[in-house]
């Protein structure tokens, strides 16, 4: 069977957590590529949400890229069936930086800054991810857990609780040096 729905990155930041214990979905999500390829086209990528009132409506959700068509083309063609698939594109700016021992993140949107800062990378491990219900696509590629997780919305830090394991079936707060989706 031919593959047509695919993206690939190179030097991505994730991040699923909460800003209180016991939510039952995250309501902080930054997942951010250096580059992002799709077979549209390449550009830095990914998808923010930021829901700080878990019980009112996202102040930002969307897939974020510096080229708002790639943008447009992950809800209906990566995260189809999802409650993702018609979340809006936004146009942005993007920085990842990599560092030895620290992977940070930093995405203009709208009136919004936000900023992860992963560090304390454990050794880089190959990983294989059957699709899920929230992620329905195999995924592939390298990830190093982050020991220890900082984030900033507009200059101001955020606690955050991190959960051992994020919604797409894997630990949430990794450095993914390269990786896939396919479905």
């Amino acid at each position: 069977m031919a593959i047509t729905k695919w993206m690939s990155w190179e030097g991505g930041v994730d991040l699923a957590a909460a800003t209180k214990a016991g939510l039952a979905q995250p309501n902080v999500m930054l997942h951010l590529a250096r580059m992002v390829h799709t077979p549209i086209g390449s550009a830095p990528s990914g998808m923010v949400l930021w829901q700080p009132d878990p019980a009112a409506p996202p102040v930002v959700l969307g897939f974020v890229s510096t080229d708002e068509k790639i943008a447009r083309w992950f809800g209906p063609n990566i995260f189809a069936g999802t409650p993702f698939e018609q979340a809006p594109a936004l146009k942005a700016s993007i920085d990842v930086q990599i560092h030895p021992d620290l992977a940070t993140a930093r995405v203009a949107v709208g009136a919004h800054t936000f900023v992860s800062r992963l560090w304390g990378l454990k050794p880089i491990e190959k990983i294989e991810r059957a699709p899920s219900p929230m992620t329905p696509f195999w995924k592939q590629g390298i990830e190093a857990v982050a020991g220890q997780v900082e984030f900033e919305v507009d200059g101001k830090k955020v606690a955050l609780v991190v959960p051992p394991v994020g919604i797409s079936g894997g630990v949430a707060a990794v450095w993914s040096p390269a990786g896939l989706y396919a479905r």
